[in-house]
Parts: C-alpha cells; structure tokens; sequence
C-alpha cells in the first residue's frame, strides 16, 4: 500500500544505505580484545595525509593480509621494508593487540599446549560486516616523479603509508602492495594526491552525528572522552545495546591515534553501565583540526 509518506521513507532508507555503504570495509583496530573497528575511508583519509612528496596517489583500499585469508603469497604481493618480521605487525591475534600497545587489563592470556587457558573478559562481536581481528594489506596505485628511481618512490610511499597506519590509527599492516600507473612531468605541481582520482580516493561520506543526551549515560560517558569529537549515527543509534554486547560509534579527532580513543570510550563506557557488558567501538570518521598539518 502508498502512503504519502512513502516517498520520503524510501529516500530515507536509501540515504541510510548510501551512508553504510559510503565507510567501505570496517577495518579491525588493535587486536581481538581491544573491540574496536574503523571505517575503510576513515582511515584512508588518514593515510593519504602521509603520501610523499613525488608520489600522487590514486586507489586505495585496505582489507584483509593474504596471510589472513590463507591466500598464497606471490612477487606482487610486498611486505613492508624491514627483516622477516614485517613492519607494523604485533602480537599474533587474541594475545594483546599490536607490539607495545599495551591491550586492556584483564585480557586473557594464550596458554600453552596442556595448560587450561587464564579466564579473561567476554569479547564484543564484531560490528555487521566488520572484519575480524588480524593483519591487514594496504593496496594502491600511485603516480611517480620521473625524476627519482621507482623504487626509492614506491620505499618511502610505503614506509610513510606503515608509519602512519600505525602511529596514527593503530592498524596493523602486514602487507602494502603498490603499482605505478604514470610518470609525473618534471613541470607537474607538487602535489601527493589526486582527489579525482576514483570515488576510493574521495573524502569520507559525512556522518549524521548524535544527540548525546538523548542517547543516554552511556553515549555521555562516552562523548566526555579526550579524542572523542562527536557521536555519529551510521549503523542506527549511536549506542547500540543488544543483550550480550554495547557497540558505541564515534568520530575521533585527527591529532589522538584512533586505537587509543577506542580504548578509552570502551573503559568509560564500561564504567558507566551497571551490567558490565562487552563494549565495542566504531569509528565512522578521523576529523582533522582546520589547518592542521599532518
């Protein structure tokens, strides 16, 4: 049946569609026990922000390491510059998150064969469509400066995009793949990215944010921590409370790393709710500060 409000549900629906499908990926932060998630083009804006000069990017998508899905391993795919560890990688998944960023208090430990595993805090499922916790690959494709060899280029392009990652966001890169699709006139501009360059390189879709009192205790606990620039509303509610998990989304500000952010909404979170529940979160967008240089 119509109705004359139909119309204007259905845009409604289809926004809220466009909106979702506008994060990309959700993309693990940390390891298993951090519970938290950042959208694909959160985080790429992020990482386009530590291009180097002489390389203009293009695409840009992340997802899962192919060590992580069990795909073989072939000359294209290439690690980050460093020994057989690769850069930015931590601990293996479930047993604290990245090297040195130390996992939240409490967190179970992995024992070892024989030995009945330590008990520690249930752990919130992943957001839908959210990966789960592991390594991750950066694919892009880039312009290059003809006047610097390729792989000097393609080196300090991918040592920039694993600082950044890591420093900055707290992803755990395992892999970068990149691929030349030009060679930049000596006369061109100096630029590092071309927005034009296909939708994957455009700006974040914008996020509808929250009326935090009206969300409750929890979503004011979680809007009072430093880093913490607003509450958005992409999956539904800003908080999301389900029988066995709490899953808040947020907008971080560009100058906190988004992992230690999530951390701290979690804690918070936790504080504020009698019934202890496992606490996730989402970061839908990394908002930077009017001039501020990354």
């Amino acid at each position: 049946m119509t109705t004359e409000r139909s119309p204007q549900r259905a845009d409604g629906w289809t926004a809220a569609v466009r909106q979702r499908l506008g994060l990309g990926r959700l993309l693990p932060l940390g390891g298993a026990v951090d519970g938290a998630w950042i959208a694909e083009t959160a985080a790429a804006s992020v990482l386009r922000g530590a291009a180097v000069e002489g390389a203009v990017l293009g695409m840009l998508r992340i997802g899962p390491a192919r060590e992580a899905t069990g795909a073989e391993t072939g000359p294209q795919a290439r690690r980050p510059a460093g020994a057989g560890t690769p850069v930015g990688t931590g601990s293996p998944v479930g047993t604290g998150g990245p090297a040195g960023a130390g996992g939240p208090a409490g967190a179970g430990v992995v024992a070892g064969a024989g030995v009945e595993a330590e008990a520690g805090p249930a752990l919130p499922p992943a957001p839908p469509s959210g990966l789960p916790p592991g390594p991750l690959r950066i694919e892009a494709e880039f312009r290059a400066a003809g006047n610097r060899p390729l792989p000097d280029s393609a080196a300090a392009l991918r040592a920039a995009l694993v600082t950044a990652a890591a420093a900055r966001l707290g992803l755990e890169i395992a892999e970068v793949d990149l691929r030349v699709t030009a060679l930049l006139d000596d006369a061109a501009p100096d630029q590092v990215t071309d927005p034009a360059d296909g939708p994957s390189s455009s700006a974040p879709a914008p996020v509808a944010k929250a009326d935090t009192k009206a969300e409750g205790p929890v979503a004011v606990a979680a809007a009072g921590v430093p880093g913490v620039v607003s509450l958005t509303r992409v999956l539904g509610g800003a908080v999301h409370t389900a029988e066995d998990h709490i899953r808040v989304e947020v907008a971080t500000a560009g100058d906190h790393r988004a992992l230690d952010v999530a951390r701290s909404v979690r804690t918070a979170v936790s504080a504020a709710t009698a019934d202890r529940l496992p606490v996730s979160v989402l970061v839908t967008d990394v908002v930077e500060a009017p001039g501020a240089s990354r």
